[in-house]
């Protein structure tokens, strides 16, 4: 049986060079396959707003929706560590809140650690919550709780910004750091920079590890897909075929058949 992936395994395969492999999940099913399959990291994150919910951004997403989500992928993640995506509010409004809300991810679903977003602007809220021993991901770039005040999902180019970023999230004690929508030369001198492990998601091949969202992974989504994604399945079409003809048997009578029912 594989040993269960934690934070000291992630700064062991930084030192090795070993890439770092994180994917979300929201659900049991999906979390299990996750789970088997190999990632290290399972990311509950508040994407299931946007994926599962049909919000059009993360920011609807509540506390106790995100507890609820992370419990159930908790429960089948047996090698993978398992983080849970703080929601929007749940760490703004103050230290106190930060600490107790992250706490509940700790306490109620079984999750290793939390992720939030934001970079020297949280570091004193991620220094707070890692006092508390709580560890913490960190995200910088392209954080999508901000969309309104960035005008949008847009790339980030400001270098000096995002080094500094990455090095006040490290100092703050931060395990590791999402980084998304950088372009991959800068990309390559944060993973550089700093001695926690880097995950990109489009940012390059340079980071310490990738991360996908899993619907757009296995092609679930039928929508608009970021430039970054690669699709490794189509899972909808496959899907959407079985259910029309599903469709066609029952109105036909071919199903249920003989073989689909029960002998008196």
């Amino acid at each position: 049986m594989r040993k269960k992936v934690t934070v000291s395994s992630l700064f062991v395969m930084k030192e090795k060079k070993e890439k770092i492999v994180a994917l979300t999940a929201y659900d049991y099913p999906f979390a299990k396959m996750v789970d088997e399959s190999g990632i290290h990291i399972i990311l509950v994150g508040d994407s299931l707003g946007m994926m599962v919910q049909g919000e059009s951004t993360t920011l609807p997403v509540t506390m106790d929706q995100a507890i609820y989500h992370t419990r159930i992928v908790s429960k089948a993640a047996q090698y993978a560590m398992v983080v849970g995506d703080m929601p929007f509010l749940s760490y703004q409004t103050g230290k106190r809140d930060a600490i107790a809300n992250a706490g509940r991810f700790l306490k109620e679903t079984g999750a290793s650690a939390v992720k939030l977003e934001g970079g020297a602007a949280v570091s004193e809220t991620i220094k707070a919550i890692t006092k508390a021993s709580i560890p913490v991901q960190a995200h910088i770039g392209l954080t999508p709780q901000s969309v309104h005040q960035m005008g949008g999902f847009k790339v980030q180019r400001d270098e000096e910004r995002l080094i500094n970023d990455a090095l006040e999230v490290e100092k703050a004690g931060a395990f590791s750091v999402v980084l998304e929508g950088i372009p991959p030369q800068i990309s390559a001198k944060i993973t550089s920079a700093l001695k926690i492990p880097t995950i990109g998601i489009g940012a390059g091949p340079d980071c310490d590890g990738q991360i996908l969202v899993l619907h757009d992974l296995v092609g679930i989504n039928d929508g608009h897909l970021p430039k970054f994604v690669k699709q490794y399945a189509q899972l909808r079409k496959t899907a959407l075929a079985a259910m029309e003809e599903y469709v066609k048997e029952v109105q036909s009578g071919d199903f249920p058949s003989e073989e689909h029912c029960y002998k008196p």
